[in-house]
């Protein structure tokens, strides 16, 4: 054929043919190896297919950082023996409650650390702020249980005070006529943070018939463990720092059976001893209630800014300090 000849018309046509045949035979290929849109947008790819090979990060990539798990306010996540416990008592507009709740919160707060410095021999003072959030009443209230709670605002005002300052927020419960573990419950929201335990205030603990502030209520160890048992579960179910749960004691009488309160990784248990008084009063309740203590409950002091002094001068820290076993926390009011 001379060069210049155009090819037949049937050979242009098989031409075309090949390609088509060829190039349907590479869309089909394709089609086949390709992750079809439903495995892509996450369901179940088929049996046959093939999954897509991960993609590995560059050689420069650094890999996301390992989660750091809840830390207390100063840092780690046990309280002793690196730390002391140093704190004010008080609720919003009741000076009968402590300073806490009187004048500027931020003032008070930075107040509570200057003093508190004095009471560190040897340890870091943790500040901490105790609200008395759950108040016993003379009067049955809506619910019939002589108690009242302050408000949502108000503790999420003492909380955002004490993480400003690195502090812990105990929540004190005065439970009337309610069980202890059904108002800590009712705190859940707050106890899941890594910076809220709870102080429970068993004198204003009654039964039926009884009146807060007519009789000394009590509680017992059991009792007492069956919080300690709820805030551990709390810390393990959200890897959260120990706990601090206190429990304030004015007499022999008002904590009974203190061996049924259990040792548990998750909860520090603190007994404060809060006798008013002169010096030698405070001191007799305290070698009272200390008295075969058992290493597994913390021992606390309570000093009262009013009525401690109308019996003469308040305990000096050095004095507190000189107290044996060694006060671990030490509250004010």
């Amino acid at each position: 054929m001379p060069a210049d000849q155009s090819p037949p018309r049937i050979a242009g046509a098989a031409s075309r043919v090949v390609v088509l045949v060829l190039s349907l035979v590479v869309s089909l290929t394709a089609c086949a190896s390709a992750p079809s849109d439903r495995a892509v947008a996450g369901s179940a790819p088929s049996a046959t297919a093939t999954s897509p090979t991960p993609v590995s990060p560059p050689p420069s990539a650094t890999p996301s950082p390992t989660r750091t798990p809840p830390q207390l306010p100063r840092g780690g996540r046990e309280i002793f023996p690196t730390y002391r416990l140093f704190g004010y008592a008080g609720s919003p507009g009741a000076a009968a409650f402590g300073r806490l709740g009187v004048g500027n919160l931020d003032a008070r707060v930075r107040e509570l650390e200057k003093r508190g410095a004095a009471y560190a021999d040897g340890r870091t003072v943790l500040p901490v702020l105790e609200l008395v959030t759950v108040i016993a009443h003379a009067t049955p209230g809506k619910d019939g249980d002589y108690n009242e709670r302050v408000g949502n605002a108000t503790i999420n005002r003492y909380l955002a005070a004490a993480r400003r300052h690195k502090a812990l927020l105990l929540l004190n419960v005065q439970p009337g006529r309610a069980r202890f573990i059904d108002v800590v419950k009712q705190l859940e929201p707050w106890l899941k943070q890594p910076d809220v335990g709870v102080a429970l205030d068993p004198e204003w603990a009654v039964k039926k018939g009884q009146l807060p502030g007519r009789v000394y209520g009590s509680t017992t160890g059991a009792e007492l463990d069956g919080v300690s048992a709820y805030l551990d579960a709390l810390v393990r179910r959200f890897d959260l720092p120990q706990k601090v749960m206190v429990f304030h004691q004015v007499a022999a009488n008002v904590v009974r059976d203190q061996a049924g309160l259990k040792e548990r990784p998750g909860v520090v248990a603190i007994k404060s001893v809060d006798g008013i008084g002169s010096r030698k009063a405070k001191t007799a309740t305290w070698t009272v209630l200390v008295r075969g203590l058992p290493s597994t409950i913390h021992p606390g002091f309570k000093l009262f800014f009013d009525e401690d002094a109308r019996h003469g001068a308040l305990m000096t820290p050095a004095q507190v300090m000189a107290l044996r076993p060694e006060p671990e926390y030490i509250l004010f009011e």
